[in-house]
């Protein structure tokens, strides 16, 4: 992806937050000669992954397979001095699918904060168990899913997704792009991120 695509979807991305009252932090807006007159800052977000993360994921067609996220507040994995949370910004468009991964050591909850509605799917992580359904919480609910049967999530409604299940999630055709939050254990996205071929959006 080009600089200029990138900077634009950034751009696009804070006046979507802020249609929505989300203020995000100053260092957020930040260019290359704010972080070198602020050496402390920039330390503490590059050591806990925190900033834009604006990805294809390798796919080469962001508008169909890719995720504006910011990561607002991190800790250091392993580390028993950090906090031990993490919240992220992630901006969904209508069928821009961010293919199945999962996470080993992260917990985390997805919430709608505005927007379309998010759709996520959730598969087992072994190949013997993928065609079982698979149980979520849903704001109190038990939810039983198929394979690759999404659940709904409207603005205002969250899902927890346990460790070691695959998950995959993009916003309903028709809906509008989808403000999402994540809050979770620290993140890790060197170690903690895997990933299976993509089914492609249904």
């Amino acid at each position: 992806m080009k600089r200029s695509e990138i900077n634009t979807i950034i751009q696009d991305a804070r006046a979507f937050a802020t249609a929505f009252q989300r203020a995000l932090p100053l260092w957020s807006n930040w260019q290359i000669p704010d972080y070198v007159e602020n050496p402390d800052v920039a330390r503490f977000v590059k050591r806990r992954q925190m900033g834009w993360d604006i990805t294809d994921f390798g796919s080469g067609n962001f508008a169909e397979c890719g995720l504006t996220l910011l990561c607002l507040r991190n800790g250091i994995q392993g580390d028993a001095s950090e906090r031990p949370y993490a919240e992220k910004m992630l901006i969904v468009r209508e069928l821009q699918e961010t293919p199945f991964h999962l996470h080993k050591v992260k917990l985390e909850d997805i919430i709608n904060c505005g927007g379309g509605n998010l759709m996520i799917e959730f598969l087992h992580a072994t190949e013997a168990d993928r065609a079982s359904p698979v149980d979520v919480m849903s704001d109190g609910r038990k939810i039983r899913l198929n394979p690759h049967e999404p659940l709904r999530l409207k603005p205002g409604e969250s899902v927890t997704v346990e460790r070691g299940v695959y998950h995959r999630f993009y916003a309903e055709a028709g809906t509008g792009k989808s403000l999402a939050w994540e809050v979770s254990q620290v993140n890790d996205d060197f170690t903690d991120n895997y990933l299976i071929v993509s089914q492609g959006v249904v």
